[in-house]
């Protein structure tokens, strides 16, 4: 039997507002360290992406979330510098008075896509963002 490579799963999670504004996660972790991603993570073995989603959320911004919708598959190889990582990407709600900054993330904020000229982003996460405002808007 041979060896082989499998990407590794991953869940991010756009947490947004009735205004639309959205939460960002300040990474205090390389790669990308002190840049503003989506927050999320790696799936573990025997969780759902689902499951991985809402425990993510939770970990990183404080916020118990309700998932909304599926928004797409991020799986380009060179997505992420420490290996090739697939993620699955759910728009959220929940209660954004608890929102907190814990585990891996520093800092944390609520953002405008006006916002995103100005911040250092994360990985594929712009992208990944825009795509999350148009199916919100198209709602």
């Amino acid at each position: 039997m041979g060896n082989y490579r499998n990407p590794s799963l991953t869940a991010d999670i756009f947490i947004y507002d009735e205004n639309k504004n959205f939460i960002l996660i300040k990474r205090g972790n390389e790669p990308f360290k002190d840049y503003w991603a989506l927050p999320g993570g790696f799936v573990d073995y025997g969780e759902s992406v689902e499951k991985a989603a809402i425990r993510e959320a939770l970990e990183e911004t404080s916020i118990n979330v309700e998932l909304e919708k599926l928004v797409g598959v991020y799986s380009e190889p060179n997505r992420d510098p420490r290996r090739h990582t697939v993620s699955i990407t759910y728009t959220a709600k929940g209660n954004m008075e608890n929102m907190k900054a814990d585990d891996d993330a520093c800092d944390i904020g609520m953002f405008t896509r006006e916002d995103l000229k100005k911040l250092s982003i994360a990985f594929d996460h712009e992208k990944i963002i825009n795509d999350c405002l148009n199916a919100i808007l198209s709602k």
